[in-house]
This record gives structure tokens, C-alpha cells and sequence, in this order.
């Protein structure tokens, strides 16, 4: 089987440093686009795509593209289309169009057509709530086929059953924790922990756990399924042991609650400590020094910002008098807010997406 494309789907700002997780974990041909990133594989590389990769929230598969300038053209090439070849007959699917900068700009009726299609040439049922996602982007008048392979978003590892308010999703705090260049070898502490993604992403990769292991993937439903290639892929998944500790405070006992729960649940709570603390009460974790990583509340997420200010402060002051040698990774929607901190931070990231806001990213060194 030849190679194809698989688009790798991430929060928009993030594109760089999914590519470089990517190419760490040995994918080949890859390109950083808006809103994702393209690599080329076969169908192990999928599986493994969605396996193992922290950072994409879907992984697509573009299985065939074909030109169309009207409704009767499309439907006549979807027919055509070798849809057995990936799709099972007794598997639903759904079928999704968009069409930009093409003669073909209904994408409702575009769908309808490539529906009509599979179901009468294939014979399977379509459903909105398929467990199998057909997406066909039609752009300049050519169609290209994807297939949905991860279905639930990549986010959804399986392990979080409760979270805090204003949650950061793992596949945005894994690659905030990258680009803060953290790659396992170090303690990692978040004083505003909430429901412990932080906490809990550094300890799965420090101790090398793949963030698909617990959840089953849309591809699983494909034509293309091979159990027993992918039993194995997950059996040779790399694990390894670290005697590293990775800590959580909050002032809310709840959020504390909640987070030694959710990781429990991860298979990380041997190495994660979490307590209730308020930021005047935090202290430096025995041990090395690590990466503080914290994502503290911001004015347009929650309360009014003229009274966070107070806040911000108190955590640069408990950070800048206690934490020596730590590294910083603080995370908010306001540049003011950061310089209340008082800490010298290196140029701030370019704006991340977050729950309709636009976040950055601000690092320091290690502190004096």
C-alpha cells in the first residue's frame, strides 16, 4: 500500500511545536500548516498517530481526492470512489462537507451527495451520530476525502472524570509543557493546579505513557483495522520508571480532590503529590528544581482582571523568594498581568487558542 497524507489536527498557534513532536516521534514528510500538521504514513502510522502523539487533538486521513465542478459530477466521482476499501458496510457513517473558492458552494448539499453515494454503493447506514466521520473539503474545485480517525477528541485520554473550572485541555498543556522545553527530566510543579493537567501530563511523559492507551479511536470501526498489528503497537509502546515527583496546590480543597483523583485514574498517582495551599503558602518541593507551570486566572476568563493584579504579584513574590533555580511557565490572555508578576520574562509566544480567548505563553530562566 502506498503512503498518504495524514493531517494532524492542533489548537492554532501550536502548529510549530506539534510538528517538532512529530518529528520526534519519528514521522516522516512533515510540514506545519494552519491549524495543524501534514505527515505521510500508512495506516500503523495513524494508529500510532493517535496513540502516542500528546499534542493533536484528531488525526485525518486523506484517502483520495478527485475533481468536481458541479453536483452531478460530485455524485457520479463519490460513487465511483473505492469507499470498501475503508469503510465497512455495517458500520454507520456520517459525512461532513465544507467548499471554499469552488463552483460547488452548497457544503449541505455536497454532503448529502457523497452520503447518498456510500450508502447506495456500499450499503452503510448514515447517522449524524456515526461512530465513522467522513469529511470532504472541497477547495477549487477539488474534492478530497478524509476519514476521522480518532473520533472523540484526542484530549479525552480517559482518566478525567472531574474537572475544575476553567479547564486546560492535556493536548494544550502538553504542548505548553514542550515548548517550555520539558521533556520528563524534571520535577514539575503548578501552584493553581485545579483538575492537575499539568501535574499530570508531565508525569506520563516522564514516565513515557502513551495518552491513547486508555480510550478506544474511530479507526478501530475501519475496513483498515488490523486488531492484532494494533495490540501490538500498543504492547511495544515505550514505558519507563523515574524517581521523579510532580506536585499540585490549590487553595480549593475540591480542585485538590478532584486532581489526586483524575491521577489516580491515570496510573500516575505513585509520583504526584497534590495538597490544599493558598499562593502565600506554597513552598519549594524538595528536590531538584524543575519547571513551575502554572495557568493562572485571567480577567475575560474569570472575575474582573483590575482585581488579579494583587494576585499575580504575590505569585511572582513567593516564586522569586522561594523558588530558585526553577524555571517559569505562566499562561494568560494579558501582558500586564505577567509584568505584575515582577519576574524577567523572555519574549512572550505567539497567541494560542483557548476557549474562545487568545492566550500566550511567558518563560523565564531559571531563577536567581
Amino acid at each position: 500500500m502506498a503512503d498518504f497524507e495524514i493531517y494532524l489536527v492542533t489548537t492554532p498557534g501550536l502548529e510549530q511545536a506539534l510538528a517538532a513532536e512529530a518529528r520526534a516521534q519519528g514521522f516522516a514528510a512533515i510540514k506545519a500548516l494552519p491549524g495543524g500538521v501534514r505527515v505521510r504514513g500508512r495506516w500503523p502510522e495513524v494508529w500510532r498517530a493517535n496513540l502516542m502523539l500528546r499534542g493533536a487533538t484528531k488525526v485525518l486521513a486523506r484517502v483520495g481526492s478527485f475533481r468536481a465542478v458541479h453536483l452531478a459530477q460530485l455524485d457520479k466521482r463519490a460513487r465511483d470512489f473505492p469507499w470498501a476499501e475503508y469503510l465497512r458496510r455495517e458500520v454507520p457513517v456520517a459525512v461532513e462537507a465544507a467548499c471554499t473558492r469552488s463552483k460547488i458552494y452548497h457544503s449541505g448539499a455536497a454532503a448529502e451527495r457523497i452520503a447518498r453515494a456510500i450508502h447506495e454503493e456500499l450499503g452503510a447506514v448514515i447517522a449524524d451520530d456515526a461512530p465513522v466521520v467522513v469529511k470532504a473539503r472541497i477547495a477549487d474545485d477539488l474534492c478530497t476525502i478524509s476519514l476521522d480517525t480518532s473520533g472523540g477528541l484526542l484530549h479525552k485520554r480517559g482518566a478525567k472524570a472531574a474537572v475544575a473550572k476553567a479547564p486546560l485541555r492535556e493536548t494544550l498543556a502538553a504542548l505548553l509543557l514542550r515548548q517550555c522545553g520539558y521533556d520528563g527530566s524534571e520535577p514539575v510543579y503548578d501552584p493553581m493546579c485545579g483538575s492537575g493537567t499539568f501535574v499530570i501530563e508531565a508525569a506520563e511523559m516522564a514516565l513515557g505513557l502513551a495518552p491513547g492507551r486508555a480510550r478506544h479511536f474511530a479507526f478501530e470501526q475501519l475496513a483498515t483495522f488490523d486488531a492484532a498489528a494494533w495490540a501490538a503497537l500498543k504492547e511495544a509502546a515505550p514505558r519507563r520508571a523515574t524517581e521523579l515527583r510532580f506536585f499540585g496546590s490549590d487553595r480549593d480543597a475540591g480542585a485538590v480532590d478532584m486532581a489526586r483523583a483524575n491521577a489516580g485514574r491515570a496510573g500516575v498517582g505513585a509520583v504526584t503529590e497534590f495538597h490544599r495551599a493558598s499562593i502565600s503558602e506554597i513552598v519549594r518541593p524538595e528536590g531538584p528544581a524543575g519547571l513551575v507551570m502554572v495557568n493562572p486566572p485571567y480577567g475575560a476568563r474569570i472575575g474582573d482582571k483590575t482585581k488579579l493584579v494583587a494576585l499575580y504579584a504575590a505569585l511572582g513574590q513567593v516564586l522569586r523568594e522561594r523558588f530558585s533555580g526553577w524555571r517559569v511557565g505562566l499562561i494568560t490572555t494579558e501582558a500586564p498581568l505577567a509584568r505584575a508578576t515582577g519576574l524577567s520574562f523572555l519574549p512572550p509566544s505567539a497567541p494560542i487558542s483557548h476557549g474562545g480567548l487568545k492566550v500566550r505563553l511567558y518563560q523565564t530562566g531559571a531563577l536567581a
